[in-house]
């Protein structure tokens, strides 16, 4: 299981409501998206201000890049005047309090749920 983290700049005096208006016209995109595990739409606030971001799980590396091809890449350019920057991180643990679980995945992307302490 993969972390990816999107971030990007929104272009001058872009607003929380108009991100909420883009966020609304693409979530059922991602919704439909097979490969997506989750997905959380990122406003940058304090240090961060100006800033947006996804944070995504993914199964895999190859299923983050069909969905951020070099089209997606276009659009995010158009939209914000910039292309993003694309981090991936191995998902080792995930402490899941509001529904009272741990799990961990093996360098296979096998899960395997830990007793909570």
């Amino acid at each position: 299981m993969i972390v990816e983290l999107v971030t990007f700049s929104f272009p001058d005096g872009h607003t929380r409501e108009q991100e909420l208006d883009a966020v609304r016209g693409v979530v059922g995109k991602w919704a439909a998206n097979p490969d997506l595990v989750r997905k959380h739409f990122l406003w940058g606030i304090g240090d961060a201000a100006g800033t947006g971001a996804g944070f995504y799980i993914w199964p895999s590396i190859e299923a983050a890049e069909r969905a951020h091809n070099d089209e997606w890449r276009e659009a995010v350019k158009k939209r914000t005047g910039g292309y993003p920057t694309i981090r991936y991180f191995d998902l080792l643990t995930l402490v899941d309090n509001e529904h009272g679980a741990i799990t961990e995945w093996d360098a296979n992307g096998k899960a395997r749920e830990l007793e909570t302490v």
